[in-house]
């Protein structure tokens, strides 16, 4: 990782929502709204997108944890924006604090925990399991 990976930076990533995103498509029982678990996975990645930069060579990251709240309904069709702040870099782990809106609202908070790994040991512990 790089010098530059230090609390305080920041990322902004804006994403269309539409139909994969609904969450009749977790459980058809359910309005046909943007979904939770599709939020989630839009948090990890904008603060994904900020630290890959910062990465050394075989490096990636790994989410760890979150804390999430879901505030609003998007209806399908709307805009979405997340805004991911790194707050504390300790050691290989990384916090952020991340919020999510749509056009209207605040849709969405999340404290959310990456971990820097080596990629090859990753992969190679994870083929291990697979072979068990």
């Amino acid at each position: 990782m790089t010098e530059a990976l230090k609390a305080g930076i920041t990322h902004e990533m804006e994403r269309e929502t539409d139909e994969e995103m609904s969450a009749q498509k977790v459980f058809p029982h359910v309005p046909n709204v943007y979904a939770t678990s599709v939020m989630v996975g839009h948090m990890e990645a904008v603060c994904a997108e900020m630290v890959h930069p910062h990465l050394g060579e075989g490096e990636q990251t790994v989410g760890i944890g979150m804390q999430f709240s879901h505030i609003a309904a998007t209806p399908l069709g709307m805009k979405v924006r997340f805004n991911a702040k790194l707050i504390e870099v300790d050691g290989r782990k990384l916090v952020f604090e991340v919020e999510g809106f749509d056009e209207a609202d605040k849709i969405g908070k999340a404290t959310h925990q990456r971990f820097i790994i080596n990629a090859e040991k990753f992969n190679s512990n994870v083929a291990k399991k697979a072979a068990t």
